[in-house]
């Protein structure tokens, strides 16, 4: 990084993109003009002199990794992605929020369009999946680059985030805060834009308090620039801007960073600067056209391009390929002097399993007792740490009940600094696999899908069923993003009924059956349970599941062990003679060797079969998407066109872009959801 002077040449790409962010809201009718409008010279500076990126090559491994928080102000990125050069176009801008079509949707979709590192949209969960990026980095590089300092391995990087106001009223960014000092993330910088203005007006009104000195309480490295001049003029400083960020880096090496800027929303707009009609609505032809005669632009044209402007702010591809550059030879030589761990990488890259999974879990099964009764959340505990044993990159934990999810890692070093060492808990490393949450399970949900967007690990977090709730929103995203989180839930149903009905989870099963593209898996024993982690990651889509399992015991099943292999990736398993199959996955889901069979109605007088149906979507399931580490998934509504061409994700930047779902498929395994 060198010293950031501001030119006449960055001025104008500034105003630029203002104009650009006003004319796209307005053609679409609808949107969020004003924070894009106020945020162009903060993402400007961030994409220009801070980031790391090489938008020739979106996926690079060595990039920063950048989160809008505020997905709802997605043209403050897409216009830095047009202008940076990542093949977004200026007539994507002009197709913001265009319908089926566009690649600028009204908030950010991962996989959709190049350089968009995560879905935002629901306040928080950037700022908290944020975090997440940064505990992958660290454990990733643990995992391949341990000895190196950090500054000098190819595997290490940044993480650069925007909030607002709204991301820091949700409670998720607070408990993701409080998390991120505990672990010291040192790469993480948050940029708080504070222009006091939401959709029902002065943000005085509900965020009183001081923001940073509630984060320095948490840990954080805090700092503020204002735009806003003592004389109440208005300046946007990108120069000092610049010089608060570098201080920061160079201040606090070991502590999340929060700058929080003064901004006055829609700035300079005549009518609608500081004023919140400009949040959520178009700013209106008059007001658009009063931008444009301030900032210099005819305000009789739309989406006009300052080719001298943009061609300065494009030379940041130049200064990203010599970064490449740079870190190719970095990367070569790290790959020359550690053959090993080369190896493991390019596995984890792949999304391969290593050798010795299968048996592992074979041998696992082979311990089981037919008869005997375990509970499955204890057969889901052996599987985790027997598949442990030869699958370094996975980790994980609990909303601290590891010891009731059973999803603690015998010998595992806490992932924490060594100075967070407890007289539970002694053995805390900086690259230990074994996490722990606190009571947070919503920050449980979004940390984990930041570690999967962020790195090539696979991570887990485990709570009791009940408590999903609180993770909801987390899960749903990872459903939307299909990235392969896993969510191991314990204490189903009402078999906890000693702990009263707050902690029985009654209508659970049916609301997160209902969430598309989200894999519920309801084991009946233990052995699929182990065939259910087989399968889970072997698939070829990548997709979250949620294991769904029992605190009491169940029986140990024979048909299971003969059948479960093929019948929890397959069909129902099945048992008696063949008729009528009823599919269950109630515990037990045979009948107990005392009293009648068939057992009186309700069930049909009817000759029947008992099945079992682990996940539903694996029994009836269509083809999806294809084996890669991450999906290259454009929506079959979403048809690439010449002037949006397909864009490849990340994670599969040597290969064409990959099938689509076929539009069926949702609709197809969600209607396998009801009882039968």
């Amino acid at each position: 990084m060198t010293e950031f002077k501001e030119t006449e040449l960055d001025e104008r790409a500034i105003k630029m993109a203002k104009v650009l962010s006003a004319d796209a809201v307005e053609k679409a009718g609808s949107g969020h003009p004003g924070s894009p409008i106020s945020l162009a010279p903060v993402a400007y500076t961030l994409y220009q002199h801070f980031i790391k990126h090489d938008p020739n090559d979106p996926n690079w491994e060595g990039r920063d990794r950048f989160i809008l928080s505020g997905g709802h102000a997605s043209l403050t990125q897409y216009v830095q992605l047009y202008f940076s050069g990542y093949g977004v176009t200026l007539d994507d801008l002009k197709h913001f929020r265009g319908g089926a079509d566009t690649r600028t949707p009204g908030h950010p979709e991962y996989g959709l369009t190049p350089g968009i590192e995560m879905t935002t949209g629901p306040l928080g969960q950037g700022f908290a999946s944020a975090i997440g990026f940064a505990y992958g980095e660290r454990f990733q590089r643990g995992l391949l680059d341990p000895n190196t300092p950090k500054e000098e391995s190819p595997f290490y990087h940044k993480i650069w985030a925007i909030c607002g106001e709204g991301d820091i009223e949700e409670g998720i960014s607070g408990e993701a805060a409080s998390l991120a000092a505990n672990q010291k993330l040192g790469n993480l910088t948050v940029i708080f834009d504070a222009n006091r203005i939401q959709i029902e007006g002065d943000t005085n009104l509900v965020l009183a308090e001081d923001v940073l000195k509630r984060f320095q309480a948490y840990g954080w490295y805090t700092d503020e620039f204002s735009f806003i001049q003592p004389d109440g003029s208005y300046k946007e400083d990108i120069e000092g801007l610049a010089d608060v960020i570098a201080k920061a880096e160079a201040a606090a090496p070991d502590q999340p960073k929060l700058i929080k800027v003064h901004s006055l929303i829609a700035w300079p707009t005549p009518g609608k600067t500081n004023d919140p009609s400009s949040h959520g609505s178009k700013l209106g032809a008059e007001a658009v056209a009063g931008l444009k005669k301030l900032l210099g632009y005819d305000p009789e044209e739309s989406f006009h391009v300052d080719e001298e402007a943009l061609a300065h702010a494009r030379k940041v591809a130049e200064r990203g390929l010599e970064a490449h550059k740079e870190w190719d030879e970095k990367f070569d030589a790290w790959r020359k002097a550690n053959p090993d761990k080369a190896a493991l990488y390019d596995r984890l890259k792949a999304g391969e399993l290593p050798e010795g999974f299968d048996k592992a879990i074979d041998d696992l099964e082979a311990t089981f007792e037919v008869g005997k009764g375990v509970a499955t959340r204890g057969a889901s505990g052996s599987v985790l740490n027997a598949i442990a044993a030869v699958m370094p990159e996975l980790w994980g934990g609990s909303a601290d009940l590891g010891g009731s999810n059973k999803t603690d890692l015998k010998g595992a070093a806490t992932f924490a600094p060594a100075e967070c060492a407890t007289a539970q808990w002694p053995n805390c490393n900086e690259f230990g696999r074994q996490l722990h949450f606190g009571v947070r399970e919503f920050t449980m949900g979004c940390i984990t899908n930041g570690i999967l967007l962020g790195s090539h690990t696979r991570p887990f977090g485990g709570t009791f069923f009940m408590f999903s709730d609180y993770e909801r929103s987390a899960v749903r995203l990872a459903a939307l993003m299909e990235i392969p989180n896993l969510y191991i839930w314990s204490h189903d149903s009402v078999a906890v009924g000693e702990d009263g009905p707050t902690h029985q989870p009654i209508e659970h099963l049916a609301s997160f059956r209902a969430i598309p593209q989200l894999e519920v898996i309801r084991p009946a024993d233990a052995f699929e349970t182990a065939e259910a982690y087989r399968y889970f990651f072997e698939k070829k889509n990548t997709l979250p599941g949620a294991m769904v399992l029992t605190r009491q015991g169940v029986p140990v099943l024979a048909e299971t062990a003969a059948k479960a292999k093929d019948g929890v990736r397959k069909a129902p398993t099945s048992w008696s003679t063949p008729r009528a199959p009823r599919t269950s996955s109630f515990w037990p889901p045979v009948p107990r060797s005392s009293g009648p069979w068939p057992p009186p109605r309700p069930w049909p007088t009817r000759a029947s079969r008992p099945a079992s149906s682990p996940c539903r979507p694996w029994s009836g399931s269509r083809s999806r998407t294809p084996s890669t580490r991450r999906p290259c998934f454009r929506p079959p509504s979403r048809p690439a066109s010449p002037s949006r061409p397909a864009w490849r994700c990340r994670g599969t930047s040597t290969s064409a872009p990959t099938a689509s779902p076929s539009p069926s498929s949702s609709s197809a395994c969600r209607a396998t959801a009801r009882r039968t």
